[in-house]
């Protein structure tokens, strides 16, 4: 039996101890978020925060981190209230989508470091691949991010903290609630 945290909530698993993280969170715990992609790590579609580090789930076996925290993008903010999910979506950078959770994690990991990075520091920590190539916009939804860790921005743009998903269209402008025809 493999034990540690994920989103700050105690797991068991009782899974062969060589099972990749990815799996163990996609099917043991139905934390779909975190996406595969290509398996071998170069993706970045499966990155999570594992104590303080952005790490490919794909690539660690739920035995390699015994004891340690483990966060999804679901552990992230319930609501989308982390400035990195406010400006992801003042700055329209989804297109597919599939990378996001992925891109999302590591930026939350590197703004947790430095809430000021330089494009230098961006570059070298966003390292996945989006395949829509929206790599201007996450690099300014990153810095948008920085200034509303630092308190000198608030995005309109986007459900302010506290706003539950399904409640987002009544508070935010640029949304309307589905009608029934």
């Amino acid at each position: 039996m493999t034990k540690f945290t994920v989103n700050d909530r105690p797991i068991q698993y009782r899974m062969d101890p060589q099972t990749p993280l990815l799996w163990a969170l996609r099917d043991a715990s139905n934390l779909t978020g975190t996406k595969y992609g290509c398996g071998t790590g170069d993706c970045g579609a499966c990155t999570v925060d594992i104590d303080g580090k952005a790490i490919r789930s794909c690539q660690v076996t739920i035995a390699a981190i015994e004891g340690r925290f483990v966060t999804t993008i679901e552990g992230l903010s319930p609501d989308r209230s982390h400035p990195v999910q406010q400006a992801w979506a003042a700055q329209n950078v989804p297109q597919c989508g599939y990378c996001q959770s992925g891109m999302i994690m590591t930026a939350a990991v590197l703004l947790r470091r430095t809430s000021n990075p330089t494009d230098e520091q961006i570059d070298a920590a966003m390292t996945n691949i989006c395949r829509c190539g929206t790599y201007p916009r996450i690099r300014e939804a990153i810095k948008q991010a920085g200034r509303i860790m630092r308190g000198e921005e608030r995005v309109a743009a986007a459900p302010a903290p506290g706003i539950a998903p399904a409640d987002a269209a009544r508070h935010v402008p640029g949304l309307t609630p589905a009608t029934k025809d």
